[in-house]
């Protein structure tokens, strides 16, 4: 979005970029500032839309991260709500993957015509080639996200089966892949660390994390989903974002994110990008735990290649 970066398409323009300023007596532009890219969830920007993707009654939502946000096959994060009867119409994607959130009521979800009911909050992956579906079959406005990567940078695509899913058949048991955010499921930090990167000496005490969907889950660049609990004055390790880029998600709980050398508050239903050549560390400067729904997605696919060989070593 226009509070990012804009990603250029080679060494050579940002090198005529560089000799442009420098020639017109001025510096290069600085980068946006940390606080400036970490963006709020508000509803007042919410853009009202009816038939989505051919789908029942009207929603709203916003864009919250843009594309390149945390790397050139990051496409975006939206944000918005879904009231009842409402939905996201059946739909395939043939060159992007996404996955959809829903963080309180209950959503029928479709993936290939294979319907089921979930409760919030919960995650399914609608995998590159695959349909997919989003119904609010509950009583409650669904607070909702939808993320985005690419197989190729900056392309995406959509083709709308004119199925709203009203009235489908309903499984007993999803038949897709589906996580449910459980705080209870939630376990200390230990292992390899994010993006198969080696694992610390020792987990850091009041952090701990599940990872709710693995690279091998997705066919893009999509490298993991990570579900994350921060303690009351605790604090997760450095995190160098060499070859993944994150974007974080605050579901509860409040504190600070330092990026590089800059430092900035968090609070619930922020979003923070971290891009590909940052470090990042959260600290929990409140009285609940600070709650994070982390997405990877890695630099390109011999990256994501690398981290899950990295990974699988003993």
């Amino acid at each position: 979005m226009t509070r990012h970066p804009i990603l250029l398409s080679g060494a050579g323009l940002a090198t005529a970029a560089l000799a442009m300023a420098l020639t017109a007596g001025h510096p290069a532009a600085q980068p946006p500032s940390l606080s400036s890219r970490i963006v709020a969830t508000d509803a007042t920007k919410y853009r009202p839309l009816t038939a989505v993707h051919a789908g029942a009654g009207n929603m709203a939502f916003a864009g919250l991260l843009n594309r390149g946000a945390i790397g050139p096959h990051f496409n975006f994060l939206h944000r918005g709500e879904i009231p009842p009867g409402s939905g996201i119409g059946h739909h395939f994607h043939n060159t992007v993957e996404e996955m959809f959130v829903i963080l309180n009521g209950e959503g029928q979800f479709t993936v290939n015509g294979r319907t089921a009911r979930l409760q919030g909050p919960a995650a399914v992956v609608c995998r590159m080639g695959d349909s997919h579906a989003l119904l609010n079959t509950g009583s409650e406005t669904l607070q909702w996200m939808n993320f985005q990567a690419s197989v190729t940078p900056g392309v995406g695509d959509a083709f709308d089966l004119g199925d709203d899913r009203v009235g489908a058949a309903v499984d007993p048991v999803p038949i897709f892949m589906s996580a449910r955010l459980d705080r209870s499921l939630i376990r200390p930090a230990g292992g390899r660390g994010r993006g198969g990167a080696p694992p610390p000496a020792q987990a850091p005490a009041g952090v701990m994390s599940r990872r709710l969907f693995a690279p091998t889950v997705f066919r893009s660049a999509w490298a993991y989903v990570d579900h994350v609990l921060v303690a009351p004055g605790a604090s997760t390790p450095e995190t160098a974002h060499d070859s993944v880029g994150e974007a974080y998600y605050v579901l509860a709980g409040s504190g600070t994110v330092k990026v590089g050398a800059e430092t900035a508050p968090v609070q619930r239903w922020n979003a923070i990008p971290v891009t590909l050549g940052e470090t990042s560390t959260f600290t929990n400067s409140g009285a609940e735990p600070l709650e994070l729904l982390v997405v990877a997605v890695a630099r390109d696919m011999d990256t994501k290649t690398a981290v899950m060989r990295a990974a699988a070593r003993p």
